[in-house]
């Protein structure tokens, strides 16, 4: 765990089974959901660590960092129901500011690729995807954010590649948040695809691993491409 202020983060850090610290390895940041939020440090990876566990995927040479939101607190503190919202009435969270903290700490610990930081997240940590990328727009290679969404005004700081899904029928996280992001990073001339999932409601995410081949197409960007 990581001690920021009197915000304690426990995390987790998922190593390839053959890591070798002569190689640069890609670093995948994962902020999970609202729903997955507590202190056991496991409670996090019930839902996430299904999809990143599939064989088929090629996660195996990535470290994954899985840190975990305590059950009071969000990575943004905004309502999920109230659409955009100003930087300046949600300034960057204590957790945040904790999980870039324990960010740094694993690529001064580990053999990391600087230009292969991706970052990922579903519903509040689609939110905390969208504002962190905000916030460190030359940190991330790209953003793979799940019904979630975020300062619409501020698209054009987002130059990354971005590739967001939303399930049509999400009763939790309305789908016009991603869609409104997707304009708005469009209209600022910003590389976007927004996938749009019908007849899903609140876990687009899975349907984004298992079946849209997502954590692939992260890991093919680099730094600096749009």
């Amino acid at each position: 765990s990581h001690q920021h202020g009197e915000i304690t983060i426990p995390y987790r850090i998922y190593i390839p089974f053959n890591y070798d610290p002569n190689k640069k390895y890609p670093l995948l940041l994962n902020l999970h959901g609202a729903g997955n939020r507590g202190s056991d440090n496991k409670r996090h990876l019930l839902f996430i660590n299904r999809p990143l566990s599939n064989p088929a995927l090629s996660v195996d040479e990535a470290i994954i960092l899985y840190p975990h939101c305590a059950l009071e607190n969000k990575w943004v503190h905004t309502n999920w129901y109230a659409g955009s919202y100003d930087l300046e009435q949600v300034p960057e969270s204590e957790e945040l500011k904790a999980v870039l903290e324990i960010l740094e700490q694993v690529r001064e610990t580990y053999s990391i690729d600087p230009d292969r930081i991706y970052l990922t997240g579903y519903s509040m940590g689609g939110y905390g995807t969208w504002y962190t990328a905000m916030a460190y727009p030359d940190l991330f290679a790209a953003i793979l954010p799940c019904c979630g969404g975020g300062m619409a005004w501020n698209a054009d700081v987002l130059q990354m590649p971005i590739w967001a899904f939303h399930g049509v029928d999400d009763g939790t996280v309305a789908v016009t948040e991603s869609i409104s992001m997707a304009n708005a990073v469009r209209a600022a001339g910003g590389n976007i695809k927004l996938t749009l999932l019908p007849g899903v409601n609140h876990n687009a995410w899975e349907p984004a691993m298992y079946e849209e081949g997502a954590i692939e197409w992260l890991l093919t960007h680099k730094r600096g491409e749009k």
